[in-house]
């Protein structure tokens, strides 16, 4: 998806700077404004479950500046314990916003 444009760091991860410095991320218990609170979010959200894994189950999607992420969590090796869809708009290559929808696993 080229909606987005990373660029790997030293260690071969993607960089941390595919966010605005302004970007949004609802989700369903609140709003979070800033690279710097999102980060921190989505470490409170890791550890309440550190042995979960995010996986897609689909292609990502664009269509112009938005996209979306289909995806299940769980443990590896284990069904999926829930699913959701991450809606994304972008500007400027970085990720604006993101809407995180819970799905029901099917």
């Amino acid at each position: 998806m080229s909606l987005v444009k990373t660029t790997p760091s030293v260690d071969g991860q993607q960089s941390i700077e595919i966010f605005t410095e302004d970007c949004v991320f609802h989700e369903p218990r609140g709003t979070y404004r800033g690279r710097d609170e999102i980060h921190r979010i989505a470490g409170a959200i890791k550890a309440t479950h550190p042995d979960f894994r995010y996986q897609p189950i689909a292609p990502p999607e664009q269509l112009g500046d938005g996209g979306r992420v289909q995806w299940v969590s769980g443990r590896p090796g284990e069904a999926p314990e829930y699913a959701g869809t991450d809606f994304i708009i972008a500007r400027d290559g970085r990720i604006a916003a993101v809407y995180l929808f819970f799905d029901k696993l099917s």
